[in-house]
């Protein structure tokens, strides 16, 4: 017998006025959203909604999360019109809380931390008392980069562990749980007044036991805010 999914997870074909509107302008920009990039099934209820989450540093990821839909490869050079562009388009949808991700960009002396500077600049400038968070890669651990993103003018660093420690060959190759920790508390410690948060994504194999584990793990390395997600396989 076929096995049923919930109604709860069905979504419409995205098409709303708002949907098509948003689609227009990031097109218009020349911008990328982890929404798109990613396949996410939830983009049509999200661009409905006016919200999306910009994605910076092109739309190439060099690394090879089993779980994300993102293209992997060469990434091209990056484009210095970029951070200037994601600031008029928050600009004109009026946004009071903007989220800014990235793909892995191991290729780039900083890992692109400079970018995520320009980029939160020009928001704020555009958009002066805006909220303004930030879901950024591990930078390989570099200090200076973590120091470059967190002094920029963020009120949100997350950083997303994603799975459990013994997971993480399998569903997060190229990761180290341990260094994704590390930034989350390097991060606390250069700014203390900016909030720390990290994600954790559920059904990918993980016990009761270790998620209890990690949520401690994450505790011990001052994150504030935790957001656990039952993962759905991209099907955009």
């Amino acid at each position: 017998m076929p096995r049923r999914h919930p109604d709860w997870i069905k979504v419409q074909a995205p098409g709303s006025p708002s949907y098509l509107r948003l689609k227009r302008i990031l097109r218009d920009h020349r911008l990328h959203t982890v929404c798109e990039e990613a396949r996410c099934p939830n983009i049509g209820e999200c661009w409905g909604h006016n919200t999306a989450t910009f994605l910076i540093l092109g739309d190439i990821c060099t690394r090879g999360c089993r779980f994300c839909a993102i293209s992997k490869g060469k990434p091209a050079l990056l484009d210095p019109e970029e951070p200037r562009n994601v600031g008029l388009v928050v600009k004109d949808l009026g946004l009071d809380h903007i989220v800014v991700t990235s793909v892995d960009r191991d290729d780039l002396p900083d890992g692109g931390s400079t970018h995520f500077a320009k980029t939160v600049f020009w928001i704020k400038t555009f958009s002066p008392g805006i909220r303004v968070e930030v879901l950024t890669p591990d930078f390989k651990g570099d200090l200076k980069a973590i120091e470059t993103v967190v002094r920029s003018g963020i009120h949100i660093l997350n950083h997303n562990v994603e799975t459990v420690p013994r997971l993480y060959k399998r569903v997060r190759p190229g990761s180290v749980y341990e260094r994704s920790l590390a930034v989350l508390k390097a991060a606390k410690g250069i700014r203390k007044d900016i909030l720390t948060k990290s994600g954790l994504m559920l059904g990918v194999g993980e016990t009761l036991e270790e998620v209890m584990g990690t949520l401690e793990d994450l505790r011990q390395h001052d994150c504030d805010i935790v957001t656990l997600g039952q993962y759905l396989q991209p099907s955009l």
